[in-house]
């Protein structure tokens, strides 16, 4: 007889627990949704599991208590108002940067042109392009791997995915002058810094960075003050020990109004800055 979906779930939350991840319950049901093929508040009404299902729900369980990232299980990664493809080869978002977001629409006038830059999955010209349907959205993601991902998450949203080095001279230098509003959520830890365990699952290379992590936010603003309008505005996410280094790199790159933001626990998350 095969367990039921309660039974398993219950199961799974336990060994979730004891391996550290911080949502167990929420992970489990997760998963359970997933393999079920059902919204995760349809859970309690379900039919039990077939003894297929039951098995490839605790291979699933299994993998995550091995601390696979959830959304490489799944393939899918929520964000804001959508769902992103995501899974090996590309960082997979997470939540604190909807803040970054939300910074960025209150800042971006109606037409606006935005360059997202370091995009990865497309995360944030996804958010944009949808929810301000009336801006011009380009992404510019310099890995190969993780560019499909973003190629494949902005088919359709009117974003156009770019495969160059946003830091680059040549790189969208037609906008140079142009742009209202540049984003980017680069790699920005330090190699000393620990993490957790699921980003060792992320593309290092979108997730370290030299000079204490600084080695790309720092050529980016100088790319950022080139392609702004006077008056742009640039947001971009950084480590939580960049709290005076981020503002500092704004103000020597011509930037006005340098502010840093922390993230709803408190730790410095983002900064920006008014060119000019």
């Amino acid at each position: 007889m095969t367990d039921d979906w309660r039974f398993l779930i219950e199961s799974a939350t336990k060994l979730l627990g004891q391996r550290g991840i911080d949502s167990p319950r929420v992970d489990a049901e997760l998963l359970a949704a997933h393999v079920a093929g059902i919204p995760r508040t349809r859970l309690l009404i379900a039919d039990d599991p077939t003894s297929e299902q039951g098995t490839e729900y605790m291979r699933l369980v299994a993998e995550r208590s091995w601390r696979k990232p959830l959304q490489h299980l799944t393939g899918a990664a929520p964000f804001r108002y959508g769902e992103l493809e995501v899974g090996p080869g590309v960082f997979v978002p997470r939540p604190e940067t909807e803040l970054l977001v939300d910074w960025a629409l209150e800042h971006l006038p109606r037409g606006g042109l935005v360059v997202d830059a370091c995009s990865g999955s497309g995360a944030i010209a996804h958010a944009i392009a949808t929810e301000r349907p009336d801006s011009r959205v380009w992404a510019v993601e310099s890995d190969p791997d993780a560019f499909e991902w973003t190629r494949r998450n902005l088919h359709g949203t009117g974003a156009i995915a770019v495969l160059a080095d946003a830091t680059a001279a040549s790189t969208l230098n037609e906008f140079d002058g142009t742009v209202d509003l540049v984003v980017a959520n680069p790699p920005y830890v330090p190699f000393d810094m620990e993490v957790a365990p699921e980003v060792s699952f992320d593309p290092s290379g979108a997730v370290y960075a030299a000079e204490a992590g600084l080695a790309v936010i720092q050529p980016l603003a100088v790319r950022a003050a080139r392609w702004l309008r006077p008056g742009g505005w640039f947001g971009f996410e950084h480590d939580d020990t960049h709290r005076k280094a981020a503002p500092e790199i704004l103000r020597v790159s011509g930037f006005t109004e340098a502010a840093d933001h922390d993230d709803l626990a408190g730790r410095p998350r983002f900064a920006t800055g008014r060119l000019g």
